[in-house]
């Protein structure tokens, strides 16, 4: 089985020889015909994947106990703008907005709402799901759309979104991995010419293996500067959740989701979701190196645990029926629990502000990764 993404991308190899990973990735996630995001519905059970607000009311909630705690930090401003990168169809916004509204209403009539939305489709499918609140929102294509002024800012599953570069290390040192083609034509992984400057290599240190794999994204960490500078500017606060590790070191995580399971990377171009795990030591640095205060860097399950996902799920299942009380805990755990492939413990979370403001549940320390 091929697609047509693979037939352009093969033809394009066969005139101009192999292509980056870069290039592969944004092509499969952008190409103006048949990427993924293009032609595709990613989200539910009728989609790829189910991201976490979709799971469970109780993630977007806890996003909002912990916007409104960072609003009042930063002094309660009386006009501020709250934003999310990537709203997907509007689930964890709303869900925001509904503690914001119980909490602290002060805080809902002070914000100016922003979504960074690319997709007609979804901007459509997000005014439904929020249009109770559309009157206060502001549809963005890019993140320098958000006028000047105090900024919130939420990105769940942004970053892993976009594209890496691979190096492979060969008897001749570390080489771009190129995608080319296979003797019968077919999509296949190579070493290119061109090389890396050794002190870009990640720990840990010490001699890697043949086919070791080194990841580097110019392209995430370039979003993260501007995010960095949006907030030295204006001030304010900005928490980033995502699949991915918490030290940077080696190895391949490029990988593709079509139907909630993996699928091999090469196979179905255009047709899957393709990303790769998130540096989150290499976002601190980042964070750090321009100005800004690393309130630290911690797995999901902390995270949540530490605003009190679970006393509020056992508020939500008392008095109903034991079927709903027990998708409730099935939720919970799928968000929190701690184990290996559990949301829990695979998605990072990192928090960083323009002032030194401390905020529940980071640990009122830096983070290792920038001491």
């Amino acid at each position: 089985m091929t697609t047509p993404l693979a037939e352009k991308i093969r033809a394009f190899i066969r005139t101009n020889g192999p292509i980056s990973v870069t290039d592969y990735f944004a092509l499969c996630l952008a190409d103006p015909e048949h990427g993924y995001y293009k032609t595709r519905e990613p989200f539910g059970a009728a989609g790829d994947f189910t991201t976490a607000p979709e799971i469970s009311q109780l993630f977007g909630e806890m996003v909002g106990i912990f916007l409104v705690q960072a609003w009042k930090a930063h002094g309660a401003p009386s006009e501020f703008h709250l934003a999310e990168i990537g709203p997907g169809r509007g689930t964890m916004m709303a869900d925001i907005l509904r503690v914001i509204k119980k909490l602290a209403p002060d805080m809902f009539e002070a914000a100016q709402i922003h979504l960074i939305e690319t997709s007609e489709r979804l901007r459509k499918v997000q005014a439904q799901t929020l249009v109770a609140d559309k009157w206060k929102i502001t549809w963005h294509d890019g993140f320098d759309g958000i006028p000047a002024g105090p900024l919130l800012l939420a990105a769940n599953e942004l970053f892993d979104a976009i594209p890496i570069r691979q190096f492979v290390k060969t008897p001749t040192g570390f080489r771009e991995r190129m995608v080319g083609l296979d003797a019968e034509g077919r999509l296949t992984f190579a070493a290119g010419i061109a090389g890396v400057d050794p002190a870009l290599l990640p720990g840990p240190p010490g001699p890697q293996p043949m086919g070791a794999i080194a990841e580097f994204a110019p392209a995430r960490l370039a979003v993260m500067q501007a995010l960095c500078q949006r907030l030295l500017e204006g001030g304010g606060s900005a928490l980033i959740i995502d699949y991915g590790h918490v030290a940077s070191g080696y190895g391949d995580t490029l990988q593709a989701i079509r139907a909630h399971q993996f699928d091999p990377p090469l196979a179905h171009p255009g047709e899957a979701d393709l990303t790769s795990h998130v540096d989150f030591e290499a976002l601190a640095k980042t964070a750090h190196l321009s100005g800004l205060h690393v309130n630290g860097v911690m797995h999901q399950g902390d995270f949540l645990a530490g605003l009190g996902i679970y006393e509020r799920a056992e508020s939500l299942a008392r008095g109903k029926e034991s079927l709903a009380a027990e998708d409730i805990a099935t939720a919970v755990d799928r968000l929190a629990g701690a184990g290996i492939g559990k949301m829990g413990e695979l998605f990072k979370v990192l928090a960083v502000s323009s002032s030194h403001v401390e905020l529940e549940p980071f640990i009122a320390r830096r983070h290792p990764a920038v001491d």
